[in-house]
């Protein structure tokens, strides 16, 4: 019998033996373990603080982006407006230039009639130099023929 519970008792110590090495892989293990979750943990923690430093700085971006996409929006409505003006002054000018161009030409048919009228009023102006001359000279030879017949 004792050999019986001598053996029992080894076989125990052996499985005990057998139960603590066990543990022993399973605590060194989980010790394993523990440190890659700590480690993956931190990893993780960096990760989220990284993104989020990522996000304040997009918002950052957007903000001024849309910002700068406001100053832009009203630069160019000004533009526009300025390009409103710009053309309705075009049309009033085009306008005045009509109306310059065609006083213009009605100026320059004006001065063509003037410059025949001119031509026509010398050569009159001629004919009567011409008889006043010739009447001259028949009143000179009148005082002549009065003088001789006094």
């Amino acid at each position: 019998r004792l050999t019986g519970q001598q053996r029992e008792i080894n076989s125990l110590m052996q499985r005990k033996s057998a139960v603590d090495e066990e543990n022993a892989r399973l605590k060194n293990e989980f010790g394993n373990l523990n440190r890659k979750f700590k480690d993956k943990s931190q990893e993780l923690k960096d990760t989220e603080e990284c993104a989020q430093k990522k996000e304040e700085q997009n918002r950052l971006v957007i903000k001024n982006l849309e910002e700068e996409n406001r100053g832009l929006n009203i630069c160019c409505a000004d533009l526009l407006s300025d390009l409103e003006k710009l053309r309705k002054q075009e049309a009033q000018w085009k306008k005045e230039k009509s109306g310059n161009d065609a006083r213009i030409k009605n100026l320059e048919t004006d001065l063509a009639e003037t410059r025949e009228q001119i031509k026509s009023l010398h050569s009159i102006c001629s004919n009567l130099s011409s008889q006043v001359a010739v009447k001259q000279e028949e009143l000179f030879q009148k005082d002549c023929d009065v003088i001789r017949a006094k």
